[in-house]
């Protein structure tokens, strides 16, 4: 391993290197307080934020669809693994009938401002069933001129009749999962995926009309060094995917059980994985692409940049977008839905969601409703992973005990962030540990000091 990449002080990332969460919700799924929460308590939720953004924001939407023909070992995401195709059908009806729920209780017709598809692997489906899928929904909305309808491909089977046809229904990106091109990782983790695949993805996408292609790298995989890294990076310079997801890689093998197919000693230690992102992120800026925080780089002339310089990201379940919807619907088994003040998600084996949603309900089985304490340490933590920055209003500070003050002193003196008495800024250095600046603010991960953390989050850096 060359360690000559490595920029960050190695005591720092040795000491910050723990369990954290990644904050894609406030709180944070393992302290959600309700289990089967009432759905007449989530709708109402729901149908107050509606009715409050509906006309201004419009809504967004995510779509699960958890089936794969093979298991890629590395990966965390809830999925069901067959190569029988016709669970198409039955699946994809429930989502509709979940859908037609929702509508029943809505006051005026969505305005569909996103949409995000995810998995699993979308294209198991054929093209054919996505756009039964998609256009039952599309009948149903308001489509504005502005909006993101996004998926998820797997290069190996995504096909130019995918490409074709969800284009021809509005979708506009496309996000496919690279990984790695090191064949002794790519066999470690079983996902064999030949350069030519992802060539012509890509290709067959821009021939098509997406206006953002995203490929997903990940770090920290099995056998992985600066070098292979760094080939990967080569080997995709000259296609210029319009984002990147350069995310770490998640050991959770007590929920991910796939992983327990290779030893934790082929991972690269503590030292070695954050070698291997700083010289991703090293190879990426060179490359023309810019920071634009938690994993996420992306090219000038993309949205995403442009959101971001002009202080306009978002961040929800789907990961960061340039979209302010505050109503997010989940259909599918194991979606989560944000309805602002309350989070739901839904049965996650697919038997039992399908189930549930035939006889007539939602079949939640976790949820939040937010206090207001929560409300103002969300948005705190949605601006600081946004913009790296934070102005320390009186109703965060009031949020604090003695130990997040202490450590945001600590966080200081060590050049991570920067700080004023009303406002705190994380300085270049100290991105990498901005999940760690996030748990300060967490005050119900404080509350909860002999939680077992490791078994909750993967490490933060």
């Amino acid at each position: 391993m060359n360690h000559d990449v490595l920029t960050m002080n190695q005591s720092l990332i040795k000491k910050y290197n723990v369990p954290a969460p990644r904050y894609t919700s406030y709180p944070t799924v393992p302290f959600w307080e309700e289990n089967n929460p009432s759905v007449e308590r989530w709708i109402q939720a729901v149908q107050h934020t509606f009715d409050k953004t509906n006309d201004q924001q419009g809504i967004s939407v995510y779509v699960h669809l958890p089936f794969c023909e093979k298991l890629c070992t590395y990966c965390g995401c809830n999925k069901r693994i067959t190569k029988n195709h016709k669970v198409e059908d039955p699946y994809l009806e429930a989502v509709l009938q979940e859908w037609q729920f929702y509508l029943s209780k809505l006051s005026a017709k969505p305005v569909l401002r996103e949409i995000h598809v995810g998995g699993g692997t979308p294209t198991f489906f054929s093209p054919e069933n996505l756009k039964h899928l998609f256009t039952s929904i599309f009948d149903t909305v308001i489509i504005p001129e502005e909006h993101d309808y996004s998926f998820e491909g797997h290069p190996n089977n995504t096909t130019e009749a995918h490409l074709q046809v969800m284009a021809e229904m509005g979708f506009n990106r496309v996000s496919y999962g690279v990984q790695d091109f090191d064949l002794k990782v790519q066999t470690t983790i079983n996902r064999i995926q030949p350069l030519q695949k992802v060539v012509d993805a890509t290709n067959f996408a821009r021939k098509h009309g997406y206006r953002s292609v995203n490929f997903d790298l990940v770090y920290g995989l099995p056998f992985q060094t600066v070098e292979i890294i760094q080939d990967t990076l080569q080997k995709i310079d000259h296609l210029r995917p319009d984002r990147i997801a350069f995310y770490s890689y998640a050991h959770v093998p007590w929920t991910a059980k796939g992983q327990r197919a290779y030893d934790e000693n082929d991972l690269p230690s503590d030292e070695e994985k954050r070698a291997l992102y700083e010289a991703g992120k090293a190879g990426l800026l060179a490359m023309g692409y810019h920071d634009i925080g938690m994993d996420h780089f992306a090219l000038e002339e993309d949205g995403l940049y442009q959101a971001f310089i002009e202080d306009r990201l978002h961040r929800n379940f789907m990961g960061y977008t340039t979209n302010q919807t505050e109503l997010m619907i989940g259909l599918g088994c194991s979606s989560i839905s944000d309805a602002g003040t309350a989070f739901a998600q839904t049965e996650k084996k697919v038997e039992d969601y399908q189930k549930g949603i035939l006889e007539g309900s939602l079949n939640l089985i976790k949820g939040h409703f937010l206090t207001d304490e929560d409300l103002v340490l969300r948005k705190a933590l949605l601006e600081l992973i946004c913009n790296n920055a934070l102005v320390l209003t009186e109703e965060i500070k009031a949020t604090f005990d003695q130990a997040a003050k202490d450590q945001l002193a600590v966080f200081e003196a060590e050049g991570i962030i920067e700080l004023r008495p009303d406002h705190l800024q994380v300085t270049a250095g100290g991105l990498a540990f901005i999940r760690n600046v996030c748990m300060v603010f967490d005050a119900r991960l404080r509350a909860r000091k002999s939680a077992n953390n490791q078994q909750l989050f993967s490490k933060s850096i």
